[in-house]
């Protein structure tokens, strides 16, 4: 017959199990994600681009500004539908320090990218990643759309995977802004 006593001595324990089980799988998780983040790449430093009007973007050029890297394709909703937002974003910081830069991915038709970009005027640098060059530098994106702030130091700040929020995002560029003309 098992007593109140040993009943609670049996919960109590079965709870430290569950609570130490618990805290053990948080660290874990913890490790690993420390883990991930530091194979991935901080810093953009060998960058080489030509745009689709022939202009050359290199790591070099730009440092000392804050730049957007946006990997997008014609075939994507989510990236048609944020090309608005991108175009008000780089014509509201533009004279700040600030520049947009279209990745194109390496599936997208030369021909859909150069039709879409005259279509809408986008009015930032447009690059065709044809061979993978560019994604490779950001860890090999895949999904679209997918965009990197680099700051004046040439330092990913922000990954954003699918559609800017440009209300939040407005906030982080106005710091980084901030940052790269106070250290200028």
């Amino acid at each position: 017959m098992v007593t109140k006593k040993k009943s609670k001595k049996i919960l109590i324990k079965k709870t430290m199990s569950i609570k130490k089980n618990t805290i053990i799988s948080s660290v874990v998780i913890i490790l690993t994600s420390l883990v991930l983040i530091s194979f991935q790449k901080d810093v953009v430093d060998n960058l080489d681009m030509t745009t689709i009007s022939g202009e050359k973007i290199t790591s070099k050029n730009l440092l000392g500004k804050v730049v957007l890297i946006n990997f997008w394709a014609t075939d994507c909703p989510g990236c048609i539908a944020e090309m608005p937002g991108l175009i008000k974003t780089y014509n509201k910081y533009k004279n700040q320090n600030f520049e947009v830069i279209a990745v194109s991915m390496f599936y997208d038709p030369p021909s859909h990218v150069l039709n879409f970009s005259k279509n809408n005027n986008l009015p930032f640098p447009v690059v065709l990643d044809i061979e993978k060059k560019i994604s490779a530098q950001f860890n090999n994106v895949t999904l679209t759309p997918t965009s990197f702030l680099i700051n004046h130091e040439g330092k990913i700040i922000n990954r954003i995977i699918g559609e800017i929020n440009f209300d939040e995002f407005d906030s982080l560029l106005q710091k980084a802004i901030k940052k790269s003309i106070s250290s200028s």
